[in-house]
């Protein structure tokens, strides 16, 4: 019998590739990804553009005139008079709000006067600023110091840290774990939804020929394996290339942001380095990018490992997670006659997939603890857990021991579908029982 493996691939593949609904979420997908990610970038930048509030000082206690300081979202004056009169000609002058500090000897109080919405954020920062200057003038006349030397004295005690990541080579460079968290957070949840959408499309494909019995017709042409293999293999393809239209779109879109608006990914980080690394020589390997020329450098900058290694990784693990649960999800699909039954076997096959998406917080908190490293090791939740460790850094050895897990893992759920599918492929009625398919699985 002629191998016809080839043309079951290209049936599985351009079956689905024609599709409208690839062709819409292929586009839509990229789109989706970067809003998710400039979107918030550019609200926060807008409303803080926009959040300019005008606040006129009413001090009662004559403590605080001429000492909140300004700052790129509130703007303070000062008046002393008729708190009813100053209020009606504040709003009429456009302020957005009216402070009165009450001259009280016991506590610090105040009233805040606005007409349309309090400023976000402006009740804490007066409350904030009260509290630092109230205290610094006690501590000023307390110690008999005068305010030009105390300012001088608070200039000194400030201070401003960078997270530095020491490499396996001695190497330096600038680290945002909370950026990694949250990377690695995403990149296990995408690689979950992948698995289990393409998976399912397996499961979906191999029911819907046993169950309209075109199986029959294609068995008398080609053997059990060819068919099983063509239709995994074609489906892999289809997600292969979706995610490499994904990555080029997406590659290409923030291209295009970053050419449209070149400061929205251009971090102002020079002065928070040069703050932190007072009275520290970095060395010459130090490898601190404080002024990324693009995007793509910038983004390099915040991952422990390179961004190459992460993708590379990505697509690994989305290949060989994708074969291991079709392969099973293929087997599950030719011992039953229709979906709801299919969920008996697939359940067992699931749950460790879902353990690992319910511990991922955990994971990612803490990637280098033994939850994080044995998941990342069992094949069957290792992709979704290396992922969302990977982003923060993990030794080379582990990660190329659980891809050696994975593709050892995958030899045998080959081995085990093509038992199972030869024959359930082929069998109607009664649900078979465990039992039954672990004979299968001792016959020739």
């Amino acid at each position: 019998m002629k191998n016809k493996t080839f043309l079951i691939i290209s049936r599985e593949y351009l079956t689905r590739i024609q599709k409208k609904s690839f062709i819409i979420i292929t586009i839509l997908m990229p789109i989706l990804l970067v809003a998710m990610i400039v979107l918030p970038v550019m609200l926060v930048m807008l409303n803080e553009k926009n959040q300019f509030s005008r606040v006129l000082v009413v001090d009662e206690s004559e403590i605080f005139i001429n000492n909140f300081q300004d700052n790129n979202h509130f703007e303070f004056s000062y008046r002393s008079g008729d708190i009813e009169q100053i209020k009606k000609e504040a709003f009429d002058q456009d302020f957005d709000v009216v402070l009165q500090i009450l001259d009280n000897s016991e506590s610090l109080k105040s009233n805040i006067y606005y007409k349309k919405n309090l400023p976000s954020g402006l009740e804490s920062e007066i409350e904030n600023q009260m509290d630092d200057i109230f205290f610094n003038q006690l501590l000023q006349d307390s110690l008999h110091i005068d305010r030009a030397r105390y300012d001088h004295l608070q200039d000194l005690a400030k201070s401003d840290a960078v997270t530095i990541q020491i490499d396996e080579k001695g190497g330096e460079k600038e680290h945002d774990s909370d950026v990694n968290q949250l990377f690695g957070m995403a990149c296990g949840m995408i690689i979950y939804f992948i698995i289990i959408i393409f998976a399912s499309q397996v499961l979906r494909g191999v029911l819907e020929e046993k169950t309209n019995r075109i199986v029959e017709v294609l068995i008398s042409s080609v053997k059990p394996m060819q068919l099983l293999i063509g239709k995994i293999v074609g489906i892999a393809l289809v997600g292969l290339t979706q995610l490499v239209i994904w990555i080029a779109l997406s590659a290409a879109i923030l291209v295009g942001i970053q050419l449209a608006v070149p400061s929205l990914f251009t971090p102002d980080k020079v002065e928070a380095v040069e703050s932190a690394s007072v009275g520290y020589h970095l060395p010459d390997s130090a490898s601190i990018d404080v002024a990324p020329d693009n995007i793509f450098q910038m983004i390099q900058n915040y991952f422990s490992v390179s961004f190459g290694t992460i993708i590379f990784a990505f697509i690994f693990f989305f290949v060989v997670g994708y074969l291991i649960y079709s392969t099973l999800y293929a087997a599950t699909g030719s011992v039953v006659d229709n979906e709801s039954d299919s969920q008996q076997y697939t359940m067992p096959i699931t749950i460790p997939l879902i353990l690992a998406i319910v511990f991922v917080p955990s994971i990612s908190t803490n990637p280098d603890g033994p939850l994080a490293f044995w998941l990342s090791m069992i094949p069957l939740t290792s992709p979704v857990a290396m992922m969302v460790r990977l982003p923060s850094g993990v030794h080379a050895w582990e990660l190329l021991l659980s891809m050696g897990i994975a593709l050892t893992f995958l030899v045998f759920c080959i081995w085990f579908a093509a038992k199972v599918y030869r024959i359930g492929i082929m069998t109607y009625g009664k649900k078979p029982s465990w039992k039954t398919i672990f004979k299968w699985l001792r016959e020739k």
